[in-house]
């Protein structure tokens, strides 16, 4: 469980990211991660690896995630949950901030401190 704790940032935008198939193994030592994404979710989870292991050297992590067939989709759908802010919601994927989320709802949220459980807003990629 120790390595599930590790990688956590990483295992979370995999779920965030709709990795099909997505599985997250632990044994021997070793966290297996697998599944299929779009090759631009692959890639950030490849940056999140390096952010967490920047020399790869741990050895401890084994991620084998085929790329989706067809083009990447230009923004993601995510639907707001109890507690959720939109900055709670941009650190779920590297680089986005609030403002770039807030940006793409404009047409949905016309405050950024009032968002509600149930809405769903767009997450550009």
């Amino acid at each position: 469980m120790a390595l599930q704790d590790k990688y956590a940032k990483l295992i979370q935008y995999a779920k965030n990211s709709a990795v099909d198939d997505l599985k997250v193994v632990e044994q021997d030592n070793i966290l297996y991660v697998t599944g299929t994404a779009f090759a631009s979710v692959k890639n950030k989870i490849w940056d999140l690896y390096d952010e967490i292991d920047p020399d790869m050297r741990s050895g401890d992590m084994v991620l084998k995630l085929e790329v989706k067939p067809g083009g990447d989709p230009v923004e993601e759908v995510y639907e707001i949950k109890p507690g959720d802010s939109l900055s709670k919601i941009a650190g779920k994927y590297p680089g986005m901030t609030w403002q770039k989320i807030f940006e793409a709802n404009k047409d949905v949220i016309k405050d950024p401190n009032l968002i509600y459980p149930g809405q769903k807003i767009r997450i550009p990629l």
